[in-house]
């Protein structure tokens, strides 16, 4: 279970949208527009108490960016689970035209999903793979 805490009489409380969805609906709580080219930090009006050893990804909503290019800048954002503040999406609007937000529309999805940390070990080299040092493109198209 994840406890929430909400601004604005709940208008941003999140739902997943079908029994199967893997992420949950995120609105923001105040009305606003991005603009072409825009990007702009939107408020949501929810704050999580994520449990320890999870971590909430903030991702796009699929139709924001097939129909608008509408996506989210740092995709996808990172909540810890330490984090007690607002939820805040980082949008940009990749489209060409503005687009208007109003109170409770849908910006963005949540996944909630568990994270590992590891321990670094400092050495002088590491395994040889047959990948080895190839990078982008490497592997091909």
């Amino acid at each position: 279970m994840t406890t929430i805490k909400m601004l604005n009489n709940g208008i941003s409380t999140p739902f997943y949208a079908s029994k199967g969805a893997a992420g949950f609906d995120i609105a923001c709580n105040h009305a606003f527009t991005l603009h072409e080219g825009e990007k702009k930090l939107v408020h949501t009006g929810l704050f999580l108490e994520i449990p320890e050893g999870y971590e909430m990804q903030i991702r796009p909503r699929s139709g924001l960016a097939a129909k608008h290019g509408i996506t989210v800048l740092n995709s996808p954002g990172t909540v810890d689970s330490d984090y007690r503040g607002e939820i805040l999406v980082i949008l940009i609007n990749h489209g060409y035209e503005d687009i208007y937000f109003e109170a409770g529309s849908r910006i963005a999805q949540g996944v909630i999903a568990p994270v590992i940390q590891v321990t670094f070990e400092l050495v002088d080299a590491l395994n040889n793979t047959e990948r080895g040092v190839n990078g982008c493109g490497s592997t091909g198209v």
